[in-house]
Order: C-alpha cells, then structure tokens, then sequence
C-alpha cells in the first residue's frame, strides 16, 4: 500500500496556531493547553482518515478551497470541514472552516438536500 502524506498550505497552518489562542482567549477551554489538544485532535483526525473517508466534491462556489472535502464532528454543535487537493495518496490541506462561519454553513445547506 502506498503511504499517505498529508500537508498543510501555510495559511491553514496560521489557521491552527490562531485558532489556538482564540479558543483559549474566548474561554472556550480554561487551559491553554486543552485547546492546544483540542486542534491537535483535529489534526489526528484529518491525518488518520483522509485516505479512508470517501471524499465529497466542493461546490463551484467554494472550489477556490480545494476540489474536495471532508467534515469531522467535534462534538454536538461543531463539525469542521477540511478543504483539500489530491494527487494518488498526497493531499494538500487547502483550508478548513466549521458550521459557525458563513462558508461552511452553505455546505450543511447542501448536505440537507442530498
């Protein structure tokens, strides 16, 4: 079997390190270091299942973040969207967003409809 690489453009590795301090900063954890795991988790998830998810094509509207997408459920109220390019078993993380932003809630009005 072919091995799997995973990488991430440098606007959605900004992405992590902002969404770490706005977690921690907005009280959504009490330590700095259960948000630093929280994104982390998120990072374990994309990395362990990219190849094994069945990948949904991203709308014409948001194709500027990637031709692919795949969602993970946090938890009750968030589930984040992971954008991405593939080529054979190399994927480029291009963007990701969660149901509380504007884009992604587009993509829950999609999935309603299927």
């Amino acid at each position: 079997m072919e091995k799997v690489v995973v990488s991430y453009t440098e606007s959605v590795q900004s992405f992590f390190d902002e969404l770490i301090v706005q977690l921690f900063n907005k009280e959504y954890f009490s330590y700095e270091e259960n948000a630093i795991h929280y994104v982390q988790k998120l990072a374990f998830y994309i990395e362990n299942n990219i190849a094994n998810l069945p990948p949904r094509k991203t709308p014409k509207s948001l194709s500027k973040y990637g031709d692919f997408y795949i969602f993970y459920k946090s938890n009750t109220r968030t589930t984040w969207y992971i954008f991405f390019s593939k080529k054979n078993f190399n994927y480029l993380i291009k963007h990701i967003s969660n149901n509380h932003i504007f884009d992604a809630s587009f993509i829950n009005e999609l999935n309603k409809n299927e």
